[in-house]
């Protein structure tokens, strides 16, 4: 797995299937960073028993052996190249707008109407399902509530997350998306972070060729491709009690498929691929 260090985003890049509201909010692209990650996420609610970390290799079992289990999501850094374009067209051809909402939902997906939004709406996925969501607080520590760089943010005790999970769980798609669109405490936790990186950061009006896409792992036991550019969630596979998001057989019908769809269509030629796991342990200090 090679390591991209830019801030990534597929959005321009898709443009064609983001559905943006007229005045086309733009977000600067998230850098792949797992530290700004977890900060970011652990300030809007999420546990500190959980944290995002970097995923070296798919295949190699040492590299493989040092991350913290069990993984809840994993975020897949890639390049928008023609072979995954053709392969995602074909594929939505034949798939119907999803319009689930409320509790019996199995996953609680979202659509992209932000540019530059992918990376928030990959980590808004992988905390937001499965097992993960029961680790996001109901209320933030004080701690966090009087946080001079965040406390501007919170108009309630609740955390953010929280709040967010519960205002938007009724809502069919798009009124999710408006929610999510006109959100000022999930825009400044962006600009926040979007500013945190180890590179520099774009302009939110850049276009970049490299795109967030979310793998989960429900409560049902199934892994769900989560990417707010498409239809809907979409079914992968079914995974085993005892089997993570980085399992062997989760990594077959995720981001594997990517990587093996490059080599045979593209020729393997593509190595902008990073991979980064929200799991169970203390990965940073935020």
């Amino acid at each position: 797995m090679s390591k991209p260090q830019e801030h990534t985003s597929g959005s321009d890049a898709l443009s064609t299937t983001t559905t943006a509201p007229p005045r086309e909010k733009h977000f600067i692209p998230l850098e792949n960073n797992p530290q700004v990650m977890t900060t970011m996420m652990r300030n809007l609610g999420l546990s500190t028993s959980l944290s995002f970390c970097d995923v070296y290799s798919l295949t190699d079992p040492d590299l493989l052996s040092f991350i913290p289990r069990p993984a809840y999501a994993l975020l897949l850094v890639f390049p928008v190249s023609s072979a995954y374009t053709t392969f995602r067209t074909k594929e939505d051809a034949s798939r119907e707008e999803y319009t689930g909402k409320g509790e019996g939902e199995e996953v609680l997906w979202f659509k992209q109407t932000i540019r530059n939004a992918c990376g928030l709406m990959g980590l808004i996925h992988a905390v937001c399902n499965g097992r993960a969501r029961e680790k996001i607080a109901v209320h933030l520590p004080l701690e966090k509530s009087k946080c001079r760089t965040y406390r501007s943010l919170f108009a309630e005790p609740n955390s953010p997350l929280s709040q967010f999970i519960q205002s938007t769980t009724p809502l069919p798609p798009k009124e999710r998306a408006a929610l999510l669109y006109d959100s000022p405490t999930f825009e400044s936790a962006h600009a926040i972070a979007a500013t945190q990186g180890s590179s520099a950061a774009p302009d939110a009006y850049d276009e970049v060729d490299l795109h967030y896409v979310t793998f989960v792992k429900s409560k049902e036991g199934n892994l769900w491709e989560m990417d707010g550019t498409r239809k809907g969630p979409i079914l992968r596979g079914k995974l085993a009690a005892d089997e993570d998001a980085l399992s062997e057989k989760a990594l077959d019908l995720g981001p594997k498929s990517f990587l093996k769809r490059e080599e045979e269509v593209g020729g393997g030629s593509e190595l902008r691929f990073s991979i980064v796991a929200l799991v169970e342990g203390e990965g940073f200090d935020d």
